[in-house]
């Protein structure tokens, strides 16, 4: 079931009347209906090929995956639809007035989703940024040309609930905003005033089932005009908008994960003039929003993909993914001590069934970990998801159709039960530790293009086993770590909670005479750095 228990068919494609607005649409003229899921679009078969008959990708160096883990962006997002393929195309070969197009874009998008208005933004993070500016300047110039430096503006502040801290909440502090944290219904009350531009909320079970879901922000935050922005970045789009219904008065969502619609494409639905003095707020108009530049060949390929979204067989899609896996499960399952579980998806986002994959590790000498990574580095290249046991003692992998494409299944079928009958080579075990680091250590590191001696690693050390905390340039964080032989392994993470996610493992070797360590620095999605330090007296 969906929301308030509605069924996942009506959830998504209850439109309120539209179809006859459906039929006629000119932006999906002459596309075939849609069906099931569309063939593969990406590489071969039908890969878009380079001169000399290589893949586009591969021309360049750059090897394509099969994606079993789902609308990550750094994977790419997902695959564009045919139709939206076609419409982008179209919108390609002719020239027109954006301000125009967006005005009639927008009042497409508001048809077909029952909202008052929608934008097309370069994504949901920049649709999130220019709803905050609308929030706090409207559609006035005079103000917009000074974000984000808000001296002298009555609006300076976005409120926050401790349930919707994240890293995505960037988007609006970029404005200028100050974030100012609420976690009660007195603490909102309190908070909300004249200097509010606006509550933001990311949407999810946190909310949901928390003392202030949105229904009861939105009522709190209207008598003080203060708007409500929901981030429903990775949720399906429902009509009609349950956000909107709830009281919220803006909803962002990304066009290129279930909508299927550009990766570098967004939607902003709700109030028409927040929504009109969002577009205000960015490209091509001038001033902090001139580098979300959204083209017409996003704008017309994001609307089909909304019109797609009401035309695609839901239903169809479902029971395709469910098919895909059960394909999968019952392929691996012929190994010995391997079980499977599918597992139905809760919320809206993300909303697709996954697979997990467990396996007794010490039966099969090999670790979920090292069967992502040995997947990910094989030929073909396939990117499933680690993840821990049902049980003490049992690993395993997940597995996500929400964007593969038929005949994906088969592939990653015989890869992983091939991977599980003669997995790789266990690591060399850790050797017992061969140098005591406990103490306070300055930390050199050589970032690309800059670096900082500001870092600090206290360590103590019991056996093998690391624990302190690390310091940056400005906050602590826990530190925890290992050590063999003379190598160390120090990891540190910076939660969501605080609206920054940071996660950095220093790996290096300690000096002959233990005053010195170096190594490299993997500082997940900021890439890569190497570090030096020093033991302090």
């Amino acid at each position: 079931m969906g929301v308030d228990g509605i069924g996942r068919r009506e959830l998504i494609q209850r439109a309120g009347g539209l179809g006859g607005l459906l039929a006629l649409s000119p932006v999906l003229a002459g596309v075939a209906e849609a069906g099931a899921p569309a063939a593969r679009t990406g590489p071969a078969p039908g890969a878009v090929t380079a001169p000399g008959g290589l893949d586009v990708y591969e021309s360049i160096g750059v090897r394509p995956l099969i994606n079993g883990r789902g609308t990550f962006t750094i994977l790419s997002g997902s695959l564009m639809l045919p139709e939206v393929l076609e419409a982008i195309d179209a919108a390609a070969r002719q020239y027109v007035h954006l301000d125009e197009l967006a005005d009639a874009v927008g009042r497409r998008l508001g048809e077909l989703t029952g909202a008052e208005f929608g934008m097309v933004s370069s994504g949901c993070s920049a649709g999130l940024g220019h709803a905050a500016a609308a929030c706090t300047a409207g559609g006035n110039p005079d103000l917009h040309i000074q974000i984000p430096d808000l001296t002298g503006f009555e609006k300076t502040e976005a409120i926050i609930p401790r349930h919707s801290r994240n890293v995505y909440e960037a988007a609006v502090s970029a404005i200028g905003l100050t974030v100012v944290e609420v976690e009660t219904r007195a603490e909102l009350e309190s908070a909300l005033g004249p200097q509010t531009a606006l509550v933001y909320i990311m949407a999810g079970p946190r909310v949901d089932e928390s003392e202030l879901d949105t229904a009861t922000i939105a009522e709190i935050a209207r008598p003080h005009g203060v708007p409500v922005l929901v981030d429903a970045a990775a949720e399906i789009l429902t009509i009609p908008n349950v956000h909107l219904e709830r009281g919220a008065d803006l909803v962002a969502y990304s066009g290129g994960k279930c909508l299927r619609g550009p990766q570098t494409a967004g939607l902003l639905l709700g109030r028409e003039d927040l929504v009109r003095a969002a577009w205000v707020h960015s490209a091509p108009h001038h001033g902090y929003g001139r580098g979300f530049k959204v083209g017409k060949e996003e704008a017309i390929g994001m609307l089909a993909a909304v019109e797609m979204w009401l035309r695609r067989d839901h239903d169809a899609e479902w029971d395709q993914w469910t098919g895909w896996l059960e394909h999968i499960a019952s392929t691996v399952s012929t190994v010995d001590g391997v079980t499977t579980r599918i597992v139905q998806p809760e919320g809206l986002s993300n909303r697709t069934p996954s697979l997990r994959v467990y396996w007794d590790e010490e039966q099969v000498g090999l670790s979920g970990a090292t069967a992502s990574a040995t997947m990910y580095d094989g030929e073909p290249r396939i990117a499933l998801n680690s993840t821990s046991g049902d049980a003490p003692g049992r690993t395993g992998v997940s597995i996500t159709p929400y964007m593969m494409s038929p005949g994906d299944d088969k592939i990653i079928a015989r890869e992983l039960r091939a991977l599980l009958l003669d997995p790789p080579e266990p690591p060399e075990p850790p050797r017992p530790p061969a140098v005591d680091v406990a103490g306070t250590w300055q930390v050199s590191i050589e970032y690309t293009a800059s670096s900082s001696d500001a870092h600090v690693l206290e360590l103590t050390q019991d056996g093998a086993d690391l624990s302190g905390t690390h310091t940056g340039e400005f906050v602590s964080r826990e530190a925890t770590g290992t050590v063999s032989g003379e190598t160390v392994s120090i990891r540190s993470s910076y939660g969501e909670s605080h609206g920054d996610a940071l996660s950095f493992t220093f790996t290096g070797t300690v000096s002959g005479d233990g005053t010195s360590m170096s190594g490299a620095l993997d500082m997940g999605e900021y890439l890569r750095a190497t570090w030096t330090a020093t033991r302090q007296a």
